[in-house]
């Protein structure tokens, strides 16, 4: 058959089998939308800002696995897509996004709407692409998804000039089954020897400690995690990006580690001898001051990545592979093995970390006239069950949203880990509710963030989509003045957010369900009540106590072990006490 370069790109993304195009048209890809707009496979979700539809398909790959697909015009589309794309970059997000570009003859004329949308973008993807030839556009579509999708998944941007989606121009359309990059070929499979080695260290471990990152979800490695962690019967801590692949619930199950992490998870990683990071970059976030990091312990790695390998931290026994492979290789290692880990040594050393877990480093205030945040995050795990997706911006309401929600499966939490994007939380919470349209999907955000994307409830009135928002509203960019309270002498420089609007009649004006809640006592009904819509979007601007701030934390240049705690958890009072 003979298609145009616009219909030639629509044609592949449906036998790429892509449900969701997000994107907001423009001059550059008229093309594309006249050939979208005559077909009904693919649903376009037009968004109001070229930002939002970067973060509303990073939302549904991180839920689905599947690569979220974006489509933006040239100059201030591409620019306005940037922050998404390396959200999506810092993340390991797999995206394919479409950018149109002006015509052949006019790239480096300083055209009207042109950017150099590879050069902007070379930084923050894992691989560009501008089409020069028609008649590889399909096989470019191909390499894209396949270089997204594999190895460490990541965005990867195709930028089309108008004149390749010419609708006078016709070729012949053939889309490749398979295709194969010489110059890229990741590896799958462990290597044996180290595969062994590793488990024989384990198994000689007498503290040893498993550290998991987002890449057990991106690798689907939850399943085989599982089923590692329970047979070795050892203490098992994530990262903020890997909460869910391993049930909070269960007693193995420390918490998340780092700066905001458990007292019991910290402590455990610096005192052992023996730690496994899966699918886990050793970001300065998880790490503390790199020269205190786990002194004690030999360190084995296994990493999709091999350049994320001893990149940050140095390690004992790297091992470059499929999470989700490599841990099939070393249960069925661990199967055969007639060697057992020592239990009496074992033992102690859960004793040891259950002495930590006695601090109960997650107590606070419950008392007072004020809404205490974290009590927020509590009921919000009651009243879903632990069973919604949930979406966060970034700052204070993102780290309680991780320490007290409790994620028992993969993919339910959605943030940006990497890069801190303010904004993100309600676009993404857009992808994942389009992607499971019957599933609870909220947004826990700050009045500060929220606002950074506010315009795509218009969006969500549209396609019908019915979050729920919890805004966490002290009044203050919460962390900034955290930080300022701590480090900063108190002086809270611009962290005051004055002139907040009225979100109720905000949200009201975009069409949707909107509540103030100030009173402890109203808080549980009104969220009973926000829930029970089942149908609307409803906004819920609840004031909570303005100088409450996130416990644990490590502070810059110190250890795991040296956290500032509560002074309401035990260890605290303990001290007091002295």
């Amino acid at each position: 058959m003979k298609l145009s370069g616009a219909e030639i790109l629509i044609r592949c993304l449906k036998d790429e089998g892509v449900e969701y195009l997000f994107g907001y048209p423009g001059g550059a890809v008229l093309n594309i939308y006249d050939a979208l707009y005559q077909q009904d496979d693919i649903k376009h979700i037009m968004v109001r800002h070229e930002q939002a539809a970067t973060h509303a398909a990073d939302g549904y790959a991180r839920a689905t696995g599947k690569p979220g697909i974006v489509l933006v015009t040239s100059g201030p589309g591409v620019t306005n897509a940037i922050t998404g794309i390396a959200t999506a970059y810092m993340d390991s997000i797999p995206m394919v996004v479409i950018t149109g570009q002006v015509s052949s003859a006019m790239i480096g004329s300083d055209a009207f709407q042109e950017v150099d949308a590879i050069g902007i973008t070379r930084s923050c993807v894992k691989h560009n692409f501008l089409i020069n030839d028609l008649f590889k556009l399909a096989e470019t579509i191909k390499k894209a998804f396949h270089i997204a999708i594999t190895g460490r998944p990541g965005p990867v941007v195709i930028d089309v000039p108008k004149d390749i989606t010419n609708p006078d121009i016709k070729i012949s359309y053939h889309y490749p089954d398979t295709i194969k990059i010489r110059s890229y070929r990741p590896v799958v499979n462990g290597h044996p020897a180290q595969i062994k080695l590793a488990v024989q260290m384990l198994l000689n471990a007498n503290r040893p400690m498993i550290y998991t990152g987002g890449g057990v979800i991106l690798g689907n490695a939850s399943e085989e995690l599982r089923k590692f962690v329970y047979g070795l019967g050892y203490p098992i801590t994530s990262t903020l990006m890997g909460l869910g692949a391993f049930p909070a619930s269960n007693d193995q199950f420390l918490g998340m580690l780092g700066m905001h992490g458990n007292y019991e998870a910290n402590m455990a990683m610096h005192e052992c001898d023996v730690l496994i990071a899966i699918g886990a970059r050793f970001d300065d976030r998880v790490t503390g001051e790199l020269i205190y990091f786990c002194p004690y312990a030999k360190i084995i790695h296994v990493d999709i990545d091999p350049s994320s390998i001893s990149k940050n931290v140095t390690v004992d026994v790297p091992i470059v592979g499929d999470v989700s492979v490599v841990l099939k290789e070393m249960n069925q290692a661990l199967d055969v093995s007639v060697a057992r880990p020592d239990i009496n040594m074992l033992k102690e050393w859960w004793i040891t970390i259950d002495g930590w877990r006695s601090q109960k480093c997650m107590s606070y205030d419950k008392r007072g006239d004020s809404i205490k945040p974290q009590a927020v995050i509590e009921l919000l795990h009651h009243i879903t069950v632990g069973d919604a997706y949930v979406t966060s911006d970034v700052g204070q309401h993102q780290m309680w949203a991780a320490q007290y929600y409790g994620f028992d499966k993969p993919n339910r939490w959605i943030n940006s880990g990497g890069l801190g994007t303010m904004g993100f939380g309600l676009p993404a919470a857009m992808g994942v509710q389009l992607a499971y349209p019957d599933e609870t999907v909220v947004c826990v955000t700050g009045e500060g963030s929220i606002q950074m994307c506010i315009q795509e409830l218009s969006t969500c009135l549209q396609y019908g989509l019915p979050i729920k928002v919890i805004t966490l509203n002290n009044h203050y960019l919460g962390m900034v003045r955290q930080w300022q309270e701590f480090f900063y002498g108190n002086r809270y420089s611009h962290s005051y957010m004055e002139s907040l609007p009225d979100f109720v009649k905000l949200t009201e004006s975009y069409g949707h369900v909107g509540m103030h809640i100030t009173d402890p006592l109203d808080l549980k009904p009104m969220m009973e009540r926000a829930f029970a819509m089942k149908n609307r979007l409803v906004f819920m601007d609840i004031v909570t106590e303005q100088t409450e701030n996130v416990y644990p934390m490590i502070s810059n240049g110190k250890g795991h072990n040296e956290m500032h705690m509560s002074p309401h958890c035990e260890l605290s009072q303990a001290w007091e006490g002295r």
